[in-house]
């Protein structure tokens, strides 16, 4: 059987059949227990070209797959506004988040963003946009006029000072939680959504998303009640996973019912961000990338696809993991090679470091900037402006643009009941 009729064969079953990495990615679990629930015959996998595929059959009673059986993906798609929507975005970054509400049908009006490069990717993609490079801390937003729809933004995770006893909003000053919640106060848009990491919700010991919920209740606010969302379940080929924030304005609260939107009736995998088919029309162009040493590249040519550092022989893993060789832990993004056949692993802000390898699954390199930005669902059209480094940044920092999408039409639908 040749190549092409292989990959045409594993498309094919992709959306009948589940590998074992995909359905342990779908239900939260480790590949370890799928493994151990195909020892005991819970499920009985099919060997189809030397793999084991679980049929569909066997996991429809899952919720997370009856969520990709019922979904209303291609109904909500037909999302449209009402009117025009006025967005404001904080903490832009590369414009991941930026693009996908776009998609979904925003009108920006004010973009604000620290980093020079990331406000000239801004800038040179969308001439339009008004974008604001700056300290958020300087930002008058008074000066503002249009009413604004809806404020989003992604603040980074800080803790507060508990020296006092109670929080307020004027007790977090200094933090850029402050400035978001200033910008909030100051515009009062009918909605805002911020995106945060997971370890938000258990940051500090729950007390820093408590203080975030008190105060947005004290500016008038109501918060729906915080949400993991997987980019995978949004067309995205990616483990990530973002806490979502939406509140809500206490006067329009009662006048309609907030919506999370509906996963994607299939999940995509890393071959779909490198060839052609339902997720890009064309294979991934060739790019800029950063590149091994040689000594490295020749350790890592030994790691299988989907491998890590535990699939070298004895001697290579003591030579590569040096002083973490001996210290506890499964270390699992250390000499990471990805697998065509599963999502990514998260991107990080580089593709070479040695904690969070992310080493392309067919040739020995790091992946190289357009395999991120694909792997972040950004189009092929979008220019990133700076160094290198610059550039990983603003994509590996980025909201998958899928994800940002399909929460736009959520939000769209808010607006739209409003």
């Amino acid at each position: 059987m040749s190549d092409v009729q292989k990959n045409q064969l594993i498309n094919f079953y992709t959306n009948e059949y589940f590998t074992l990495e995909v359905l342990a990615d779908i239900l939260s679990e480790s590949k370890k227990t799928i493994e151990s629930w195909v020892s005991k015959g819970i499920i009985k996998p099919e060997s189809i070209d030397n793999r084991l595929f679980i049929h569909h059959s066997q996991v429809k009673h899952f919720p997370e797959v009856q969520l990709l059986d019922e979904s209303k993906w291609d109904e909500e798609l037909k999302t449209k506004p009402n009117r025009q929507y006025n967005l404001v975005e904080l903490f832009a970054g590369g414009g991941g988040l930026a693009i996908g509400l776009e998609q979904a049908g925003f009108h920006s009006v004010f973009l604000n963003e620290l980093d020079k490069s990331a406000c000239d990717t801004l800038k040179h993609n969308r001439p339009n946009w008004n974008v604001v490079q700056g300290d958020i801390s300087t930002i008058d937003f008074t000066k503002i006029d249009e009413e604004i729809d809806v404020l989003t933004g992604g603040f980074p995770c800080q803790a507060f000072s508990y020296a006092g006893k109670k929080l307020g909003f004027e007790d977090t000053r200094g933090t850029l939680f402050f400035e978001f919640a200033r910008a909030v106060k100051t515009l009062r848009p009918k909605v805002f959504m911020a995106e945060n990491v997971r370890g938000l919700i258990s940051h500090d010991e729950g007390r820093t998303l408590e203080t975030i919920k008190k105060i947005i209740d004290d500016l008038g606010y109501k918060l729906i009640e915080p949400k993991v969302l997987k980019a995978l379940f949004y067309k995205v080929p990616q483990k990530r996973e973002r806490l979502i924030l939406i509140g809500i304005r206490k006067d329009l609260f009662d006048e309609a019912l907030f919506e999370w939107p509906s996963p994607y009736k299939k999940i995509f995998t890393l071959k779909d961000a490198f060839f052609a088919g339902e997720l890009y029309q064309s294979n991934v162009p060739p790019s800029l990338g950063q590149t091994y040493p040689e000594r490295k590249k020749w350790i890592m040519s030994h790691v299988p696809p989907g491998g890590y550092w535990r699939d070298l022989s004895d001697d290579l893993q003591r030579e590569y993991m040096q002083g973490s060789y001996f210290l506890g832990g499964g270390k699992t993004g250390m000499a990471r090679r990805l697998s065509l056949d599963e999502p990514s692993l998260t991107l990080t802000t580089s593709p070479a470091q040695k904690q969070t390898e992310r080493c392309h699954p067919i040739e020995t390199r790091p992946l190289q900037v357009r395999e991120y930005a694909r792997i972040q669902t950004f189009p092929d059209d979008w220019e990133f402006k700076g160094s290198l480094g610059a550039v990983y940044k603003q994509i590996g920092n980025a909201v998958p643009v899928n994800m940002a999408a399909a929460l736009g039409r959520a939000l769209i639908r808010l607006l739209n009941k409003i």
